[in-house]
């Protein structure tokens, strides 16, 4: 992955992952797969850990302990009517971003 794409993910992965825990509430290993489905191939566990801790500190995700069949308890993230609100607004910007960039880019290939 490039510079561009890094730092482009960091200013979206929380909203990424709060639309995935919108739409079914999951584990961070799970999370983690479920984004490389997604084609974020190179998004290491650690980032999502770490990104699912400061939502859990921000009121945005629930956490369940979830008895595990291999050890200890899981724990399954959920998202909050916080984190939905933050995720309303989220999609409310990237829709907008989305459209002024589609706009330049259109205007440039006139050019």
């Amino acid at each position: 992955m490039g510079k561009q794409m890094t730092e482009m993910l960091k200013g979206t992965l929380e909203g990424i992952v709060l639309a995935l825990l919108a739409v079914s509430p999951a584990y961070g290993y799970d999370i983690t797969a479920r984004l490389r489905d997604q084609g974020f191939t190179d998004i290491a566990e650690g980032t999502v850990y770490a990104l699912l801790l400061r939502l859990e500190k921000k009121a945005f995700v629930a956490v369940d302990k979830v008895p595990s069949e291999k050890g200890p308890p899981r724990k399954v993230y959920a998202i909050t009517p916080e984190g939905q609100q933050y995720l309303d607004e989220f999609w409310r910007t990237w829709s907008f971003l989305s459209d002024r960039l589609s706009q330049l880019h259109t205007e440039g290939e006139k050019s």
